[in-house]
């Protein structure tokens, strides 16, 4: 996922309202696809059920985001896209008639009970979405610093390593590793800064 944090602005969610806007509804998918898709397999969902429950919250998108923008206490387009999403996934499961599960009617119903509440949906997605945020935030940031300041980021930040093993590994200083870590930081928490003020 590399969406580019203009993307996400109020005139994207605008947008959304012309079916046609073809050029619109992608940069939604790519922006909120992975979320829910990764929501739903973590869920318990098999693949081609997550596609579909991507499928379903989009449809329910395009329907109703028009009446959504029109409502004078709305909310945050988050919250109301998250409440879609369960709302949907409650529906592939008990419309088991109609959209098969690929499972029988016992897997159906753990699925249903194990389906969480609205709160935890919402705590669930919120850090979905904030994985890929950050997912995106640090592709852009490897892409442009030298290796050997990336290497002093991950290894020690990620990968836990301290900074005296990761200062011999590197072949460098401690204070080298804690400047290009701090470096790698800054940045990454700059960009993540950018795409949530521009939601």
């Amino acid at each position: 996922m590399k969406p580019i944090y203009e993307l996400t602005r109020a005139s994207l969610i605008l947008r959304l309202q012309d079916a046609e806007d073809r050029d619109a509804w992608e940069k939604f998918a790519m922006i909120y696809g992975p979320v829910v898709f990764n929501v739903a397999k973590g869920r318990g969902f098999q693949t081609a059920d997550a596609d579909n429950l991507v499928q379903e919250v989009f449809m329910a998108v395009a329907n109703s985001v028009s009446n959504w923008l029109q409502r004078d206490e709305r909310g945050s387009f988050r919250a109301w896209l998250l409440r879609i999403a369960r709302n949907a996934a409650v529906d592939m499961i008990t419309q088991k008639a109609t959209r098969s599960l690929g499972c029988d009617g016992s897997e159906a119903q753990t699925h249903l009970v194990n389906l969480p509440a609205r709160s935890e949906l919402s705590s669930v997605l919120d850090l979905e979405y904030e994985r890929l945020v950050f997912q995106w935030a640090t592709d852009r940031v490897r892409e442009s610093v030298a290796e050997h300041t990336w290497q002093a980021f991950w290894l020690t930040s990620i990968q836990e390593l301290s900074v005296e093993a990761a200062a011999s590994q590197l072949n460098t200083r401690p204070g080298n590793i804690y400047f290009a870590r701090s470096r790698v930081m800054a940045r990454i928490k700059e960009l993540v800064q950018q795409y949530q003020d521009h939601q």
